[in-house]
């Protein structure tokens, strides 16, 4: 199942990465680039945080993955222009 879309990583590769190295999200998201892709996070870094929180056995309080904006910001004025 492939829970990266925009760099196709599935779970299992997660899933696999997260008991091997016992990684933080943000470690599982820079050994495996999922989260990495066009959407910057949007559709799976929920599960990614998930999956690193159900493998890691650390006591520190992990720090969820962030998502970043869209790459080309809209203004509401372009949006809203009127074209001849």
């Amino acid at each position: 199942m492939i829970i990266c879309r925009c760099e196709e990583v599935t779970y299992g590769e997660l899933k696999n990465t997260a008991e091997t190295y016992n990684c933080s999200a943000r470690e599982l998201k820079l050994r495996t680039r999922a989260g990495m892709g066009y959407c910057g996070g949007r559709t799976c870094r929920s599960m990614v945080d998930s999956i690193a929180h159900a493998s890691t056995e650390r006591d520190v309080t992990q720090v969820t993955l962030k998502y970043q904006p869209p790459i080309r910001p809209v203004s509401f004025g372009s949006l809203g222009e009127i074209t001849k």
